[in-house]
């Protein structure tokens, strides 16, 4: 499978503190859902809008199916369904009315697919956009991307604003387009839905993109947060030892640390005492970022 999305030295630079992407160089393959992640401020809407066309790049270049995104920007859009980061739309417009008028634009006949996700989603189609909550025109705003069946979608945090139940369904919608060899990259800040969906992700900060890797390996690599509780009081000291350990707190029966390698050490350290409590949390997307870039990275 070929690239469907390619960037080499992508660069775009705005505003007086020169904030935007600096020599981004990505590849998505046809086919694989791509998760684009990052803080409030990464520079994930600028790749994107840039990307699309939207913003002419300061350097570099990028591709959508072989096509030059500046040059052949109309070609490139037609083929690609877009969820923009502020899904801005006219106040009397209903969700109805707005299907109706890009299945004209897109030449679409039939609307049976996007009266199905309207049922999935639970978007109601006939109330003004300005009677809507925010969820409900992320319903619609969702809707309007993937109606067509486009052979790429590019979404920019497509799950904001939505409840639990319908997240679960926006995921079930992913992979079918997966399924049916189409390519997702949708950028987020969600570490259970990357997870459950994505087959790569990469990591931008500051406009720097700063690794690529599938999925599986991000998630194995972080570091648990983990509390054992003893039947009585022991000592930290054998657990401070262990390689990976960091930050041991001691209270009483219980000791809490990070952990950075594999439980193997840990549990043959606690199996020497009576272990009466084992809590092993994942770390949130926030911490995994912080792993890669420290502090910094957040702001």
């Amino acid at each position: 499978m070929g690239a469907v999305i390619s960037t080499e030295g992508l660069t775009k630079v705005y505003g007086r503190k020169g904030r935007g992407i600096k020599d981004v160089d990505l590849e998505v393959d046809e086919g694989e859902v791509f998760g684009f992640l990052g803080p409030n401020g990464a520079g994930k809407t600028t790749t994107i809008r840039t990307l699309l066309g939207f913003m002419r790049p300061t350097a570099g270049r990028a591709e959508i199916f072989g096509l030059d995104t500046r040059k052949r920007s109309v070609e490139v859009r037609a083929r690609v369904g877009n969820l923009p980061g502020e899904f801005a739309l006219e106040d009397r417009t209903t969700g109805d009315g707005l299907l109706r008028f890009f299945a004209r634009l897109r030449g679409v006949g039939d609307l049976g697919y996007a009266h199905e996700l309207a049922e999935r989603f639970g978007a109601d189609l006939h109330r003004p956009m300005r009677r809507l909550s925010r969820g409900n025109k992320q319903k619609i705003g969702l809707i309007q991307a993937m109606f067509h069946r486009p052979p790429l979608l590019i979404l920019d945090e497509p799950t904001g604003g939505l409840d639990p139940l319908v997240q679960e369904e926006f995921l079930d919608v992913v992979e079918e387009t997966k399924a049916e060899g189409r390519t997702v990259f949708f950028s987020s800040h969600v570490l259970s839905e990357v997870e459950r969906v994505c087959d790569r992700v990469g990591i931008i900060r500051e406009g720097e993109l700063v690794t690529v890797e599938p999925t599986h390996e991000i998630v194995d690599k972080a570091f648990r947060h983990v509390t054992l509780t003893f039947d009585e009081p022991v000592d930290g000291g054998p657990f401070a030892a262990l390689p990976g350990v960091e930050d041991l707190r001691a209270a009483g029966p219980r000791l809490s640390f990070t952990l950075h390698s594999e439980p193997d050490g840990m549990i043959k350290q606690a199996s020497k005492h009576r272990l009466v409590g084992l809590e092993y949390e994942r770390p949130s997307l926030e911490e995994i970022f912080l792993t890669y870039y420290g502090q910094e990275g957040g702001k």
